[in-house]
């Protein structure tokens, strides 16, 4: 599973059963929908805030069982009000991603580290929650870990896309991590433009390193999941797992040159993802 865009969470594959593809493909177009009023586009911030608005005032109205007025995103949440439903899933978790989403619109810089993992508590951390609601499986202990799981994920595509998320003058990178390493904005502009000396470089790979065993720790701590859950949502979820850790492998491959060298699954990786599958618990 690419660890990109929201190919970040587990969306319908082969692995899941049958009964759950609809609603999960249905979370999944709510999100991604949502996610691309936020960051596509050259629409006004304004604009884009009220058509996140109106995609509240759907999302209620749909949980209720009320036809959604709005012509165009009435498909949309006709389906995720008839998952909502049939499952009783929880609103919340709908709510914190469409705060987030609204969040990106205007918020470009993040203070400290604990300031991006609220945001990642809101854009990340509900779709796992989710699927655990899915499965009837939203234990504390189970939760706890997913969150772990998807905050990683979330970490590890902010550290992929750092020269994307550049060019739009983007950066989730902790500011206060930044300052301890001795990176700034300008060497970040330096960084991409290829222009970065020796003594730069030694602390871009410094903050990367640090960065990017953060992420790994953290998804450690939530993989034991992916054992503890049965059956092919265990199997999606080890994947998951291990298509994320085998992303900050391959950031540390390319000395964390994320400005020329855009990290990503290729297709050699699969046989090795599928043999860490079969060992996991060694591999993870």
């Amino acid at each position: 599973m690419p660890v990109e865009h929201y190919e970040n969470f587990p969306v319908a594959s082969l692995l899941l059963p049958a009964r759950l593809r609809e609603p999960v493909e249905a979370i999944y177009a709510f999100a991604r929908s949502a996610d691309d009023v936020a960051d596509e586009g050259d629409a006004p911030g304004i604009a884009r805030l009220a058509r996140l608005q109106d995609y509240r005032i759907a999302l209620e109205a749909c949980a209720r069982g009320v036809a959604v007025r709005d012509a165009e995103l009435a498909p949309l949440f006709e389906r995720l009000g008839r998952a909502i439903r049939a499952h009783g899933l929880p609103l919340q978790p709908f709510r914190h991603l469409l705060d987030a989403f609204a969040q990106d619109v205007g918020k470009t810089r993040y203070r400290d580290f604990d300031e991006l993992l609220d945001y990642c508590r809101r854009s990340a951390n509900p779709v796992g929650r989710l699927m655990l609601c899915l499965y009837a499986a939203a234990t504390p202990d189970n939760l706890r870990r997913s969150d772990a799981i998807c905050t990683s994920l979330q970490l590890i595509n902010f550290w992929q896309d750092i020269a994307i998320d550049w060019d739009k003058q983007r950066i989730y990178l902790p500011l206060d991590d930044l300052a301890r390493h001795g990176v700034d904005e300008a060497l970040l502009e330096r960084a991409r433009s290829g222009a970065l000396g020796a003594e730069d470089a030694a602390r871009w790979r410094s903050l990367m390193a640090f960065e990017v065993q953060r992420a790994r720790a953290m998804m450690r701590d939530g993989a034991p999941l992916a054992q503890a859950l049965p059956g092919r949502l265990g199997w999606e979820l080890r994947l998951v797992v291990l298509g994320g850790l085998r992303i900050l492998e391959r950031l540390e491959q390319v000395d964390y040159d994320v400005f020329r060298h855009r990290p990503k699954l290729a297709a050699g990786d699969w046989l090795r993802l599928g043999w860490r599958a079969l060992n996991y618990g060694t591999s993870a």
